[in-house]
């Protein structure tokens, strides 16, 4: 679906990492918060630095996204 992939090649930072067809719709990553199952390291200040984990510019980023928000969502019982 083309909805999952997105490139901003005028981006003074394009491309962000060394990934084959690169994908930006996730510039900033929505799993930032979690622990994401991605390769980050948390440095000594508290702040995580996700700038080795390409998960969200690779192909199928879209879908371990969007599959990892949903297992988050708790569905009411009615």
């Amino acid at each position: 679906m083309k909805f999952k992939r997105f490139q901003h090649k005028e981006c003074e930072y394009f491309p962000c990492h060394n990934v084959e067809e690169m994908n930006c719709l996730f510039c900033f990553c929505p799993l930032y918060h979690y622990d994401c199952g991605g390769n980050f390291v948390i440095l000594e200040n508290g702040i995580k630095d996700c700038s080795l984990c390409t998960i969200p510019h690779e192909n199928g980023g879209y879908d371990y996204i969007v599959d990892f928000l949903k297992g988050l969502v708790q569905v009411p019982k009615e």
